[in-house]
């Protein structure tokens, strides 16, 4: 119930990637062999160069020798790196020679991403860790409970000042392997959103309320680093709070305001 371990979880995701790798979802970025010709090359010559170049890393390819000691970022890496490689066959002709099978010619991404992203993420349900892989490639932190819609929530801003530093934030926050200092970071930006919105803020909340939003990031060790600042609390709880607390808070703003020029133009 409380959810497979690592190493169980990464053998799953290799019986997957068999699986695609057979029905040809990797044929036209890593190739395939031939019965003929041998390995026919695909739009990456060289993954294991590839990876190294992408992920940073060393070990990681070929999956089948290396996928005994990942780590749960090593895992996660691999993940990512082959959504952006996948690809779904639609087209080809069948080599019936020695049944050597299909040799694809056609493919479609989008509908290859989403496949991939669906079996990955019925593997990664299995997983001790709460993750999960997004559209966007990424494999993120799963939302606290009662949070989830909130990142599917679309943001009613046009200003790049707001939304481009909404997304990096929330992205920062979920991303896996953050640290408390990427968490910080992610408050921190949230916040500036927030100072960056406050004439909005002003007119939908009292004085006192208004003072008490900005006092969380300005006296206890978010935006400032001095002898001043309040420290003595669990950073990693009270940081989980205070990003959902401002990021909820930056939704009902950017709402309210939605709200009001529509009836000021009607």
């Amino acid at each position: 119930m409380a959810g497979l371990p690592l190493g169980d979880v990464v053998a799953l995701f290799v019986r997957v990637f068999d699986q695609l790798s057979e029905d040809g979802y990797f044929s036209e970025a890593f190739g395939f062999v031939c019965v003929d010709a041998g390995q026919i090359d695909g739009k990456v010559r060289d993954v294991e160069l590839e990876m190294l170049l992408s992920v940073r890393k060393k070990g990681l390819w070929p999956i089948h020798e290396e996928h005994g000691h990942y780590s749960e970022d090593d895992f996660f890496d691999v993940v990512e790196f082959l959504y952006q490689h996948v690809s779904k066959p639609i087209d080809g002709t069948f080599h019936s020679w020695n049944e050597c099978g299909m040799h694809w010619e056609t493919f479609n991404k989008a509908q290859g991403q989403a496949e991939y992203l669906k079996k990955v993420n019925a593997v990664l349900d299995h997983y001790a860790g709460p993750f999960e892989l997004a559209a966007s490639g990424e494999v993120l932190h799963k939302p606290e409970q009662g949070f989830e819609q909130i990142f599917d929530a679309d943001i009613p801003s046009k200003d790049s000042n707001v939304t481009s530093r909404l997304e990096a934030a929330v992205l920062r926050y979920r991303r896996h392997g953050s640290t408390l200092d990427d968490r910080r970071q992610a408050v921190r930006d949230l916040a500036d959103v927030l100072e960056y919105l406050r004439p909005k803020v002003k007119s939908l909340l009292t004085s006192d309320d208004e003072k008490d939003l900005f006092n969380l990031a300005n006296n206890f060790g978010i935006r400032h680093h001095n002898d001043h600042q309040k420290t003595a609390y669990d950073l990693s709880l009270w940081l989980s709070w205070m990003f959902y607390f401002y990021l909820s808070t930056i939704h009902v703003v950017l709402r309210k305001q939605q709200q009001s020029s529509k009836q000021e133009r009607a």
